[in-house]
Order: structure tokens, then C-alpha cells, then sequence
């Protein structure tokens, strides 16, 4: 049976190799002292969330990170849902809509108006999930690099 839990101080050795694999999935790289310092902000829990995934024997197979932001739509705040990561070999047994729903009860319980989230337009095996549990929006993101 798969648990989810807040992400916890203890955790960092498991989180931290899953967060090396959600990094290497999407083909990029961050010093140590941002993975150290995103560590301890999530862990604080006051500007970012986030929550382990772990199977039946105890072993840390996913994590989900998000935070929440004002909005000039709504006057609740909205949930971005930033980060989620599930390993290789759980892929498929339902551990990301797990995450998911978890992340959505965590913020209808802080009175968020919405929950969303990006992905890669190649990434068709979460979309498959995404699909199944939001509504795609049509909308494309852009960025400025500063």
C-alpha cells in the first residue's frame, strides 16, 4: 500500500535521489546548494510544500512539490503544483494521481481556489494521467530567462 507524508527532514537522502532522477528525466542540472536549499524550504513548509510517496516496505518512490500565489481572478490564492516525480519502476501503478489527489486535498483544505501545472508537450505518459484527472487548458507557456 502506497503512503504520502509532508516531506520531513529525515527524508533528504530518499528525496534527494529522487529529485536527482525528476531532474535527469527533464535533462537538466542545479547546483547542490539549490537542491540543499529548496530541501530545507520545503521541509519549513511556509513558502513550499511537498510530500513523499512511499510503497509498502517503506521506500521512497515519489515526490510532489507546490506552493501557492495571490491571484487577481480570485481572491483565494491559486496552487501550482511544481514539481512531481514518481521512479521508473512505479510509473503506472498510480503513485502520480496519488500525488496528485493529495496536493488537491491539501489545497481545498487552505481554501485554494485552483491547483494547475505545466508539463513538456512530449511528456505523453503524464498527460495520459493529467488528462484523466484536469482539464487541459489550451494554454502554452512562455518564459523570460533573467
Amino acid at each position: 500500500m502506497t503512503t504520502i507524508t509532508a516531506t520531513v527532514e529525515a527524508d533528504f537522502d530518499e528525496w534527494a535521489g529522487l529529485w536527482r532522477g525528476y531532474l535527469t528525466f527533464y535533462g537538466t542540472e542545479l547546483p547542490d546548494e539549490i537542491t540543499t536549499e529548496s530541501f530545507r524550504r520545503i521541509v519549513e513548509g511556509r513558502d513550499l510544500h511537498g510530500a513523499v510517496a512511499r510503497d509498502g516496505n517503506g521506500r521512497a518512490i515519489g515526490i510532489v512539490h507546490w506552493l501557492t500565489h495571490p491571484a487577481t481572478w480570485s481572491t483565494s490564492p491559486y496552487c501550482y503544483l511544481e514539481d512531481l516525480y514518481v521512479d521508473g519502476e512505479s510509473r503506472g501503478s498510480g503513485v502520480g494521481r496519488l500525488l496528485i489527489a493529495h496536493v488537491r486535498a491539501w489545497a481545498v483544505e487552505n481554501g485554494c481556489e485552483k491547483v494547475y501545472w505545466l508539463t513538456q508537450e512530449t511528456n505523453m505518459t503524464a498527460r495520459a494521467l493529467y488528462d484523466s484527472v484536469a482539464t487541459h487548458t489550451g494554454y502554452t507557456h512562455y518564459q523570460i530567462a533573467l
